[in-house]
């Protein structure tokens, strides 16, 4: 994992309430366990018809999709079921971030295990990120991980809660086996430590 930086993008606005999983990835590209081309498969069913041609009226095949690393999601984003893949498809296309009233619980911790930011703002925030999108598809946010704000078009900063774990590993550039890892050195210690008090015990079984 590489460390997520602060950066500034255009957002992508998908004003659907309750996406769930199957709408992100359909569990038909389920079967691989690679990351490579999941990017082609987000949001397939929208982004395709029945023989495969992309729809010109949807977000993602218009050409202001390209670069853009944030994605201004509807309320209750990620629901249905678990699925690593989801965040996997949305980083592969370049999203750093996902912004919404709410996420599903499970998708918001898959999305922090693999560089996705989930940002939670308030809904009179959210209704005024969709309202500047609309009147200027150029307008920008700006995100500051380490600080846990987005700055708005109009220049307002919000807070936005994550908690320190992830944080931390996000900035770090680390996943949860990376983080173990970092600390092999007290691991090895305090095991050194344990198997000396049991070898203590063994022979002085009083003790």
């Amino acid at each position: 994992m590489k460390p997520f930086t602060n950066f500034e993008s255009r957002m992508m606005p998908l004003a659907i309430n309750n996406v769930d999983t199957d709408q992100i990835i359909p569990a038909r590209f389920l079967k691989t366990t690679s990351k490579q081309g999941l990017d082609k498969q987000l949001f397939h069913d929208w982004r395709y018809d029945p023989q495969g041609n992309p729809n010109p009226d949807f977000i993602l095949n218009q050409p202001r999709a390209q670069g853009a690393q944030v994605l201004l999601a509807g309320d209750n984003f990620g629901c249905g079921s678990s699925r690593e893949h989801a965040p996997w498809a949305l980083t592969q296309f370049g999203f750093r971030a996902v912004i919404s009233t709410s996420f599903a619980d499970i998708f918001q911790q898959n999305s922090l295990k693999n560089s996705l930011l989930p940002i939670v703002v308030p809904p009179d925030v959210h209704a005024e990120l969709f309202r500047a999108v609309a009147a200027d598809p150029h307008v920008m946010v700006k995100i500051d991980l380490p600080n846990q704000t987005l700055s708005t078009p109009s220049g307002r900063t919000v807070e936005f809660p994550v908690d320190s774990f992830s944080k931390h590993c996000l900035v770090e550039g680390v996943d949860e086996l990376g983080y173990i890892l970092h600390h092999e050195s007290d691991i090895a210690a305090y095991e050194a430590r344990r198997i000396g008090s049991i070898d203590t015990l063994h022979r002085n079984p009083s003790l």
